[in-house]
């Protein structure tokens, strides 16, 4: 997953009033508002049209502009937490604990070490296997004719049974496990009720739970999998304590990520017929589809930087412990990098790296699984459902850190 912790102030401006939203016209506020929350993209151009860097309500950083946003990702001098406390996390450590997303070097590297033998080329080539059984398995079962919601029923059983794989979790609840995502992915923007609250708790019980039992049983009967690795290195630094957030971010952000690219990818094809005809006429350019779709629509739109040190960015002076909200879906439409941005291509060609991975030393590191899911997800779709189609109302997400569809009625 891309991304860093996010900062509490800027859901604060987020989540304000509809006074600040329509009167005060503040466009980072629109973001929380459900219409923009869909469509994000007319946000992002306002604010880039403002110029690289513009300031928010709070005295921080926000940017469209990919030059910066690229900058602020793989530099060195930006981090994702400051270098002195803060009371501006956007829930409580002990409610929503983002492992590797939260850390800082050496930190993170120590831990990102651990898991990166999950994601070798030999092991991608098993999984491979492993999403293209389970996908043609799903459309076998799939009423395609009279329509299933591709986001119900084919974008999320897959993820969730690979990664889980992956891990070595056993007897897998693919309906709760996308409970659980759904519940944890909706509290980066902020715990938004005392339900939400309650669900949250859950969900980190419920999690927590399930991978206490899994931890024991792998240190008595270890296998081919993740958990089993990770029980081997545990020692005085490498506690349960810091081996559960990382598996709990393991498997949501190898399903939640991936479920929501998928979803995003065939709402950009149905809403452009030729560029689902050229994929139909040619399936192996699903790689290529792939790249297109995460620049155009990612997944994850939003995440942000600490300044480390006082320094220009953007033709701007950010001081110290200044944080920088890097908005990467409007990053991925610059203009100014990407010709006519807004236009979905799968044949275009780039010199610029669209940000949907993040980037520097947080830049994902299941990046090589997503693309093998996503391509074989359109891939399949384009030789199985050649004349996919909408049969009902689309349902968004209601976030601006995860973007994509909860529902998505279709037919082929």
């Amino acid at each position: 997953m891309s991304g860093g912790r996010f900062v509490a102030g800027i859901y604060r401006e987020r989540a304000v009033s509809a006074y600040a939203a329509h009167i005060k016209k503040d466009p980072l506020a629109r973001l929380g508002l459900p219409a923009h929350q869909a469509d994000p993209y007319p946000i992002y151009d306002l604010l880039r049209d403002r110029g690289p860097m513009e300031t928010t309500r709070l005295g921080n950083w926000v940017s469209a502009s990919h030059p910066v946003c690229q900058q602020v990702l793989r530099s060195r001098q930006f981090a994702v937490k400051g270098e002195e406390p803060s009371g501006d996390d956007p829930v409580p450590r002990d409610m929503l604990d983002l492992s590797l997303l939260a850390l800082n070097p050496p930190e993170h590297t120590r831990l990102r070490r651990l898991v990166a033998p999950a994601f070798t080329p030999r092991r991608m080539a098993v999984y491979e296997a492993l999403v293209d059984q389970r996908m043609r398995t799903i459309l076998d079962g799939a009423d395609t004719r009279n329509g299933f919601d591709l986001v119900a029923d084919f974008a999320t059983p897959v993820p969730i049974a690979v990664i889980s794989e992956l891990l070595g979790v056993p007897d897998v609840d693919s309906d709760a496990f996308a409970r659980y995502g759904a519940t944890i992915a909706g509290a980066l923007d902020g715990v938004r009720s005392v339900g939400h609250l309650r669900r949250l708790i859950h969900a980190q019980n419920q999690l927590t739970r399930i991978f206490d039992d899994l931890f024991r049983l792998r240190r008595e009967e270890p296998r081919d999998d993740l958990v089993s690795a990770l029980a081997a290195q545990q020692d005085d630094e490498i506690t349960a304590d810091v081996l559960m957030p990382l598996c709990r971010l393991l498997l949501l952000a190898g399903f939640e990520t991936t479920v929501n690219a998928i979803g995003n990818g065939v709402r950009a094809f149905l809403a452009n017929p030729e560029q689902w005809r050229l994929l139909v006429q040619d399936p192996s350019r699903a790689p290529e589809a792939v790249e297109e779709v995460l620049r155009l629509d990612p997944p994850v739109q939003v995440t942000a930087r600490v300044a480390l040190a006082d320094l220009e960015l953007g033709g701007v002076q950010v001081r110290r412990n200044q944080w920088v909200v890097a908005l990467i879906a409007g990053a991925n439409r610059d203009p100014a990098v990407f010709e006519d941005p807004n236009r979905f291509d799968i044949g275009r060609r780039s010199s610029a790296e669209h940000l949907a991975f993040s980037g520097g030393v947080h830049y994902c590191l299941g990046a090589p699984l997503a693309r093998l899911e996503l391509a074989a997800a359109f891939r399949i779709l384009a030789e199985r459902l050649p004349d996919l189609h909408r049969v009902g109302p689309v349902i968004m997400r209601r976030s601006t850190a995860i973007h994509g569809p909860l529902s998505l009625p279709v037919a082929g």
